[in-house]
């Protein structure tokens, strides 16, 4: 049994959650002291979440590779 496919993309899923949980809690906490940020504040909420969700998937590619 290979363990390592396993292991990428449950460190990758476990990361990136993380990461998407503490960017989406900072993000409500800014708009919340100052919610005129609203519309400053999405565009750079939206690119950070995507980035982040990325790692999710490169953990995925790594894993395939890992398999094949």
């Amino acid at each position: 049994m290979n363990l390592g496919p396993a292991l990428a993309i449950g460190m990758a899923a476990l990361g990136a959650a993380i990461g998407l949980g503490l960017i989406g809690k900072s993000w409500v906490e800014s708009i919340g002291r100052n919610p005129e940020s609203a519309g400053k504040s999405f565009v750079p909420a939206l690119l950070a979440l995507a980035f982040t969700e990325a790692v999710a998937i490169y953990g995925f590619v790594i894993a395939l590779q890992l398999i094949g």
